[in-house]
């Protein structure tokens, strides 16, 4: 038994600037609150090898790993997987960007299975997932939108 989590929001932004907020993985301890570091490790056309590093827990434990992420611009579409597994016997990420009438849909999907010994099960992470997507989504959009409104040209009032 595998756990799957699929959780999407509209950010009120062109797609280019949710696109190029959300694929700049140097800046994500910025951009997510969950994260304390992101690593570039190598770089190598659309393809990015990066370690994240989280904020401690509630117990002090500090969860660090790395990750692989691939883009594709032209298909507004991103794959990633974790290369140390950590707890995870693996874990597939899948981001999708649609431009829409109130600005950019982002859908994240998440595949995964945890490791026998891990301190937790399937179901247990997969409510963990989507719980903490929606606030993490939440956030982000929060501040694209900020930033959109900050690119936005000021309306011209006229008098008559």
């Amino acid at each position: 038994m595998a756990g799957h989590t699929q959780n999407e929001i509209t950010i009120a932004a062109p797609v280019d600037l949710v696109w190029d907020m959300t694929n700049d993985v140097a800046n994500w301890p910025r951009l997510f609150t969950e994260y304390a570091a992101a690593e570039i490790l190598s770089q190598e056309g659309n393809r990015t090898k990066f370690r994240l590093t989280m904020h401690p827990d509630e117990n002090g434990t500090v969860w660090s790993w790395v990750s692989e992420r691939e883009t594709d611009r032209p298909s507004l579409t991103v794959k990633a997987r974790r290369v140390e597994t950590g707890p995870f016997a693996f874990m597939n990420i899948h981001w999708r960007y649609e431009e829409v009438p109130a600005g950019t849909r982002m859908v994240w999907t998440q595949d995964f299975e945890m490791k026998p010994e891990a301190p937790v099960d399937d179901d247990w992470m997969t409510d963990n997932i989507n719980r903490n997507s929606k606030i993490q989504m939440g956030l982000i959009r929060d501040k694209i939108e900020k930033a959109a409104a900050g690119h936005r040209p000021e309306p011209v009032l006229t008098t008559d």
